[in-house]
């Protein structure tokens, strides 16, 4: 007898919320899910202390709670947006919701994963980790995470980590832009494997830059060594974080300094920290001034307004979807 497709129910009703600083990218998601995100207050104090109320019943809910700790849609801080993601997370089990999942598309602290040496410093991964924990999370989405070992800084037994891997679809979407090189870059040993993936995907040579930091001070390299060959090559330079652009901006003169020609640069978070849009437009200045072409591609895991024409996005709300379906049915998350 043929096999019987297996036919999965959902684990509970699904309910979506936001913090007001992921509401945008809550709505794009609920959108797609043909859902709308259920009514909350977000309440900030003179002096600085927040709350979160939830205006709907979800006693019983697999609920979704959206939240964006980085980007300029307002001037809340880092710490602001993770702690009112708490609060939520918290009112959300004190209200008896049966599942609580925190979607957070960039991983606050995840480039703190380990301490530099003898240093006398914090484990930041792991801290935002066991905040999670005792808030009351289930589990926490997020996308592409600097380092997949902070998945081990969680409990199981009290919380899980789903890291949503883009490759696939990335690759896809860049394909039918043309936003593609014959060589992918990936700007040090360590995203290698990520950065072989997207190689293979486009069928593509793969190449790396080694840094040296200086782990004393932030956003700071000494130099890098280029493995592999891109002269006379369109390179595809492939990261998962732009903070202040610095590192990126020395990765490109490092290509061109080696004979590489147009520059098309991805990056899963365009975090764009200050001096990051200044330092861009100059390399898209100096391009234009020498005859080769540069482009910057991000992801709506950080949403920038008003953006250069140079500037792509690709909108991850589809696959943030897709995954919370395959949670509330208790699907595979892994054939997305």
């Amino acid at each position: 007898m043929p096999q019987q497709g297996l036919i999965r129910t959902p684990r509970a009703p699904i309910a979506l919320m936001a913090c007001e600083s992921g509401r945008k990218f809550g709505e794009e998601v609920a959108k797609k899910l043909d859902k709308e995100l259920i009514p909350s207050k977000e309440t900030w104090f003179a002096c600085g202390e927040g709350k979160i109320e939830i205006k709907a019943n979800v006693r019983g809910h697999d609920l979704y709670v959206f939240q964006t700790v980085v980007g300029p849609q307002d001037t809340r801080s880092v710490y602001d947006r993770f702690v009112m993601l708490l609060h939520a997370i918290e009112a959300a089990a004190l209200s008896d919701a049966q599942y609580i999942t925190a979607v957070i598309p960039y991983y606050p602290g995840a480039r703190q994963d380990k301490k530099k040496g003898r240093t006398r410093e914090g484990i930041s991964a792991g801290l935002f980790a066991r905040m999670f924990q005792s808030a009351g999370a289930d589990r926490v989405m997020t996308v592409e995470i600097h380092n997949d070992a902070i998945a081990g800084m969680f409990n199981p037994c009290f919380t899980n980590l789903e890291n949503i891997f883009l490759t696939k679809h990335l690759v896809s979407w860049l394909e039918t832009q043309n936003l593609v090189g014959e060589v992918v870059v990936s700007p040090d040993v360590g995203y290698l494997e990520r950065a072989r993936a997207y190689a293979e995907g486009l069928s593509a040579d793969l190449a790396a830059l080694s840094k040296e930091r200086d782990y004393s001070k932030p956003n700071q390299i000494y130099h890098s060594t280029l493995i592999g060959d891109v002269s006379g090559k369109n390179i595809l330079l492939i990261d998962d974080i732009i903070d202040t652009a610095g590192s990126v901006v020395a990765s490109i003169d490092e290509l061109k300094q080696r004979g590489g020609r147009d520059i098309i640069v991805v990056c899963i978070h365009p975090v764009f920290s200050k001096p990051a849009w200044e330092r861009l437009t100059e390399v898209k200045h100096k391009a234009d001034l020498e005859g080769w072409k540069f482009q910057v591609v991000g992801t709506s895991a950080v949403s920038h307004e008003n953006t250069p024409s140079w500037y792509h996005c690709y909108k991850i709300e589809e696959v943030v979807s897709l995954v919370v379906e395959k949670i509330n049915s208790r699907g595979s998350v892994t054939e997305i």
